[in-house]
């Protein structure tokens, strides 16, 4: 375990977190392959109408989507070699994340090399990381997609990632991987360094699993059901993220 820990539990949160307390903490995800212009733009208004903290959408609509946040408060967020993860080559991806700033966006979510780490590409792995984080310049979080590794991997995937400087921890991709679990929060929230947060993912889809992840010590979680979480009605039957 590394030195120093990230904070645990948002004070914040204090012992009444109502659904529509939890917005806040929430990205508000929607990455559907046949989502129109529309959609997207209906999507940016819901965050800004129920204060999530952040728009996460696909890289190609960046724009439209900045352009209805701008001045919100609301983030702009996006995933970079994503939903197949380790696909693309390190300077690709850098030159990506770079465009997406370009475009607008304030946060980034990006998938790691998981067969490099297990072929024992350590240094590889890192910088794969870190240009990404040079090139972006803004907040970046990584995919560790826990599930596939050993301990051991676990471990070094950990702390590659924070040496390669990025500002959150995730647990998984997405649902197809993991459903983020209390046991992943509180294993990357006790290996984190101040000043890193822990991000969770996977199938999150009502209210009370938002909660227990937040206990956990999530510092954001990210999902496509928001508003059914804010709203504890528990219909999450499209959940994609």
């Amino acid at each position: 375990m590394s030195d120093t820990t990230a904070t645990a539990v948002d004070p914040a949160l204090g012992p009444d977190l109502t659904p529509a307390r939890l917005a806040p903490y929430i990205q508000h995800t929607k990455i559907d392959p046949d989502a129109t212009r529309d959609a997207m733009v209906a999507h940016a208004r819901e965050a800004v109408t129920h204060g999530f903290n952040a728009a996460m959408v696909p890289a190609s609509w960046i724009p439209v989507v900045a352009a209805e946040l701008s001045g919100t408060g609301v983030e702009v967020a996006s995933a970079l070699d994503f939903p197949t993860v380790g696909v693309m080559t390190s300077a690709g991806k850098a030159a990506e994340a770079a465009e997406i700033a370009r475009l607008g966006a304030t946060q980034l979510d990006i998938g790691v090399q998981v067969g490099w780490l297990k072929s024992g590409r350590y240094d590889d792995f890192r910088e794969d990381i870190a240009g990404v984080v040079r090139a972006f310049g803004g907040p970046v979080k990584v995919m560790l997609e826990l599930p596939l590794l050993t301990d051991a991997e676990k471990d070094a995937a950990v702390d590659l990632a924070m040496e390669a400087g990025v500002a959150f921890l995730k647990n998984a991709s997405s649902g197809q991987i993991e459903t983020a679990n209390p046991s992943s929060v509180r294993y990357l929230v006790e290996r984190a360094r101040d000043g890193v947060r822990v991000k969770a993912s996977g199938a999150i889809k009502t209210y009370p699993q938002a909660v227990e992840l937040l206990r956990a010590g999530a510092a954001l979680l990210g999902t496509s059901a928001g508003l059914a979480i804010i709203t504890d009605t528990g219909d999450a039957s499209t959940v994609s993220y």
